[in-house]
Order: structure tokens, then C-alpha cells, then sequence
């Protein structure tokens, strides 16, 4: 299905973006995103795609998957909830909080040995109980703590220094990279920062896709299985309660699917068949509604998809129109915007 062979790194260059999704009000297009899809068959050849899919792209957070299942692959134990926390770009719930001490203790570190940024809850319902409790920023708080703490733990296990853990040429660095090479089948374009202070490696997002079809159709009992099977048992711990990407693996069986932010989505199902979405001005509103036409385009029922028709735009507190993925996306109506 996929070549065990590693491609040139896709070039960096400015994307050739498409329109993919329009804002309708009153049944006239008043604004366009642009943006990127690719879809996959079952044999991992591409169905469908629009815009840019081989430019180098910064898949941010979508990119946890594939980071999961190296330091899997490296003898990180976890399964479970705490499998699903180390891909997690999560709320900050006492769940997840809750869960990254626990992935600490097996370390037998604390708080303190974590390197990503301090910062307020994600999930704006639990930042906002923080705002009034008086709470303060934390690295435990910030969505990624559940990934920095697991690569803590993987470099306990390995004896790798837990110190410049976050430095690309960090051993752990090393082996993530290596894997990201691997399972999207190319080349990594470029390493810069991502928000969290962890490295962030530059594919295209056709090897963004490829590597999450890669992830769902391993064998059982392989890394990448397991964090597969983490993340979709425990879809919440991966994002939090109310998350779109929690009720998306909910609403679609077998699906796994992780969000990024500046607009990126990626889901795949246990055939193969795969999803990549990117936004150009990185917005939400769009990458939902996007996402499920292209999940639709790939076979997915529509009847599944139906609340992931994206948000309403209101009008004197109305209805009046909505965000509707283009026309070549829906080869099956998913919106019910007209």
C-alpha cells in the first residue's frame, strides 16, 4: 500500500492555495477561504485533491500522532488515557491535569522538569474558571504537557539527558524526526519551533495524510496501532469535553483524527482512506466544515457528518446564512447551507 522508500523534502515555497470554503449571508458569497485538501484511497493513491498539497506546511498539533508512536516505538509504555494525553492538544481539564502528573511520576520527575511554555487552559470554559479563581499560567495547564511529559519520560527510559530535551539535535529529536521521515515518506523540509518550544518539522500535507493512513492501517500490537487505538478509546483525553475533533472520532466508527492550529485537520479510517486539511488564514470556522466534506468525499455517510456542517452566521440575532465548503468538495450535501 505505502513505499518503504523516503522522498526528497517537499519545497518551500509560498502554497497555491484554493478557495474551500465560502461565508454565505442572505444566499450571496460574502468572504472565501483559501486553503489545501487532500483525500486518499484505500491504496493510499490520491482521490481528490485542491490547492497545494506537496508544498512545505507546518502541520502544528496534527503532527502529535506521528510524534506518539516514536517515542512508542522508543519504549514509551503508556496505553490508555495516557497514550492518548501523549498526542493530546488538550483543555487543561483536571483529567488531563491529573493524567500529565501521573505520566511524571512514572518518570519520577515533577512540573518542574517540564520546557514548555507556561500558559492558561486551552478549553475556553476552563480558562475562564481559572480567570476567576485567580489561577495562574502553568506548563501543566498548557495543552502540550501531556507530549513534554511523555518525551520526558521517554528520555528517562533511554537515558538521554533531560536537559535541551527540546534541542533538534536532542537524541529524543533525533528519533521523532526520524520517525516523521518514515511514516509520512518524505523528507522533512524544515525544523523551526512550534508553540510549545517543542521542534516543529515541515512536510507537505499529502505526507501529512499519507502518515495517518499509515498510523490506522498497522498491524495490532505495533506503535503505531496502539496510539491509534488510545487516541479513538479515549478521544476526550486527546482533546476535551465539547472538542469538534473528540465528537468527530465519536460520530465516525474507527475514525482517528487530530486537529492543529493555524487551520490544520487530519483524520484517517482503518482502510486507509485519509484526510488532510489546511486553511490558509488558519481558521476553525472553516476547518470543520471543510474537513467533513472531504471525510464525505472519501465515503464517509454524510448522516454522520451532519453537525460538523459548520457554524451558522447570524443576523439580528438569526440565522442568515453560514461557511459551506465549495461545490467540488460535496459530491454529497453536507451542508444545509443553500
Amino acid at each position: 500500500m505505502f513505499s518503504s522508500s523516503v522522498a526528497d523534502a517537499p519545497q518551500i515555497r509560498e502554497p497555491l492555495h484554493a478557495p474551500v470554503a465560502h461565508l454565505i449571508r442572505g444566499g450571496v458569497v460574502e468572504g472565501i477561504h483559501y486553503g489545501s485538501v487532500v483525500v486518499l484511497d484505500t491504496d493510499g493513491k490520491v482521490a481528490f485533491q485542491l490547492g497545494d498539497i506537496e508544498a512545505a506546511f507546518y502541520p502544528r498539533s496534527a503532527l502529535k500522532p506521528v510524534q506518539a508512536v516514536a517515542m512508542v516505538r522508543a519504549g514509551l509504555p503508556l496505553d490508555g488515557e495516557l497514550l492518548s494525553l501523549t498526542a493530546a492538544s488538550h483543555s487543561g481539564e483536571e483529567r488531563h491535569l491529573a493524567g500529565t502528573r501521573r505520566i511524571l511520576e512514572l518518570a519520577g520527575l515533577t512540573e518542574d522538569d517540564l520546557r514548555n511554555v507556561p500558559d492558561m487552559p486551552f478549553g475556553p470554559a476552563v480558562r475562564d474558571a481559572w480567570v476567576r479563581e485567580g489561577r495562574a499560567p502553568s506548563r501543566l495547564a498548557q495543552n502540550c504537557s501531556g507530549k513534554h511529559a511523555a518525551m520526558l519520560y521517554t528520555c528517562v527510559l533511554n537515558d538521554w539527558p533531560l536537559e535541551g530535551y527540546l534541542d533538534p539535535s536532542h537524541p529524543l529529536q533525533q528519533a521523532i524526526a526520524e520517525i516523521v521521515e518514515d511514516l509520512t515518506g518524505q523528507r522533512i523540509a524544515r525544523v523551526t519551533v512550534d508553540g510549545c518550544g517543542a521542534p516543529l518539522f515541515s512536510v507537505s500535507l499529502h505526507g501529512l495524510a499519507r502518515a495517518a493512513a499509515r498510523i490506522t492501517t498497522a498491524a495490532a500490537g505495533t506503535p503505531e496501532a496502539q496510539v491509534a487505538d488510545a487516541m479513538r478509546s479515549h478521544p476526550e483525553m486527546a482533546s476535551g469535553a465539547g472538542r469538534d475533533v473528540a465528537a468527530l472520532m465519536a460520530a465516525v466508527p474507527g475514525l482517528l483524527a487530530k486537529d492543529g492550529f493555524e487551520g490544520v485537520q487530519v483524520a484517517a479510517l482503518p482502510d486507509g482512506r485519509a484526510v488532510a486539511v489546511k486553511i490558509a488564514d488558519g481558521a476553525n470556522r472553516a476547518r470543520v466544515p471543510v474537513a467533513a466534506a472531504a471525510l464525505a468525499w472519501a465515503g464517509v455517510d454524510p448522516d454522520l457528518l451532519v453537525e460538523f456542517q459548520g457554524e451558522e452566521l447570524l443576523g439580528g440575532g438569526r440565522a442568515v446564512g453560514c461557511v459551506r465548503p465549495v461545490r467540488s468538495l460535496e459530491p454529497v450535501v453536507v451542508s444545509a447551507c443553500a
